[in-house]
């Protein structure tokens, strides 16, 4: 054995994790492996045991053979005839078994080679089922770690004595990472394929924001207050909805904590994320008023058949229900299970040209013109006779699209009508 396998050993034992014991299995089995292949017919021998002085450096092959009787031998690789096997050991009995040295001259030197390699892919293949038996239980967890190198769109991070995998779907599109960056992320799955486990981590999926606000929360981690549903479009906006059992507990105060400590320190996690925090309500209705603000709700109707939400809001508040991107909505509908549709109210503006209507047909009666007339002469300003009569003949031709002479005649008549009045 050369030194070179020595610090192999102390590497995979004391960088890696690897028990010595696996770390020699494995060299035990590439210098058979390397033996069967360096001795012809070695294949034949059923017992065969490499012996590793790691003190001294030295690696010996032993096979174990059946003593029978002399003129008796029939299998040179697995029988010994008895008057050899005394020479080595003297008490031996036909019947019985004897471990020879059959290690070839030179064996170390030449064998290191090819049970170096040998010996690799046996660690390498112990280091990933110790990533498996390590991490199996970890997934949904949070781990630390240091981004490593960029395959494509994936990002591997250091975990310490293991690396994990950020996929392109896994990460979040507003984030830019570096190598060397210090990061933290969510075990999504420990997978145990083929070609070994793979740790597959992600800051984009909800459960990140449960985890954060569960180590955040202490009022989350005992079960004071329930976290009951999240909704995230990450690195954009994240609804998270809580309550509580305990009358004395603001679920949503306990989150956002003094000041809004708490939930600075997960907005801060997330790279300025959009947090909404919503108080629980078992009710459709008082729900969706909670999760739309800070949105004011004119109408709500229920549709529990097909979980429709229809929401009715003021022209001024429809973006503001709605939201950027259509997220607040969206993800209202996320957080409740339920289909949220969210429409302007005409009843206002229904009223407006109703109203709009009536005082146009007045102005029409008094003047003596047609409703459609009266109702451009309205909208272009001239709401009530005073009005009218203030508005230049060449402004009223041209809001009423008509010629000067009526434009004239018009405004006679308004003024006729107001002297009468």
């Amino acid at each position: 054995m050369t030194n070179d396998i020595v610090a192999l050993i102390d590497y995979y034992e004391k960088e890696k994790g690897i028990d010595r014991d696996k770390v020699l299995a494995a060299l035990q089995f590439a210098f058979l492996s390397a033996y069967r292949k360096m001795v012809p017919g070695s294949d034949n021998i059923e017992e065969l045991r490499a012996a590793i002085d790691t003190k001294k450096g030295d690696a010996t092959i032993f096979a174990t053979l059946q003593v029978v009787a002399d003129g008796e031998q029939m299998d040179q690789w697995n029988e010994v005839v008895v008057s050899t096997a005394r020479k080595i050991k003297a008490d031996v009995e036909v019947g019985g078994q004897i471990e020879l040295n059959v290690t070839p001259k030179n064996f170390g030197r030449i064998a290191v080679q090819t049970a170096k390699q040998t010996m690799m892919q046996r660690l390498r293949q112990a280091e990933k089922e110790m990533i498996y038996d390590e991490f199996k239980d970890r997934a949904g967890d949070i781990v630390s770690g240091t981004v490593r190198r960029f395959e494509k769109s994936d990002v591997w991070i250091d975990l310490g004595k293991f690396e994990g995998k950020m996929s392109s779907r896994e990460r979040v599109s507003t984030e830019e990472y570096n190598i060397g960056d210090r990061i933290r992320a969510y075990v999504v799955a420990v997978e145990n394929e083929q070609r070994g486990p793979e740790i597959i981590l992600s800051r984009s999926h909800p459960n990140f924001v449960r985890r954060l606000f569960e180590a955040e929360v202490s009022e989350i981690s005992d079960r004071t207050v329930e976290l009951r549903g999240i909704a995230r479009e990450a690195g954009y906006r994240t609804k998270v909805a809580v309550s509580s059992a305990d009358e004395n507990v603001d679920p949503v105060g306990a989150c956002v904590g003094l000041r809004g400590a708490r939930v600075k320190n997960i907005v801060r996690e997330l790279n300025n994320e959009k947090v909404d925090i919503i108080r629980w309500s078992d009710d459709p209705e008082e729900f969706v008023h909670e999760a739309l603000k800070p949105a004011t709700l004119r109408s709500v109707s229920l549709d529990e058949e097909n979980k429709v939400v229809n929401v009715t809001v003021d022209e001024e508040e429809l973006s503001k229900a709605i939201g950027r991107r259509g997220q607040n909505a969206r993800l209202t509908s996320r957080l409740m299970g339920w289909d949220v549709q969210v429409r302007k109210d005409e009843s206002q503006q229904e009223q407006f040209e109703a109203r709009i209507s009536d005082a146009s047909h007045s102005i029409a009666d008094q003047l003596g013109i047609d409703d459609d007339t009266a109702d451009k002469l309205f909208r272009a300003g001239g709401a009530t006779l005073e009005l009218v009569t203030q508005m230049p003949a060449e402004y009223i031709a041209q809001a009423l699209e008509i010629s000067d002479e009526d434009a004239q005649e018009i405004l006679k008549k308004a003024e006729a009508a107001q002297a009468s009045a």
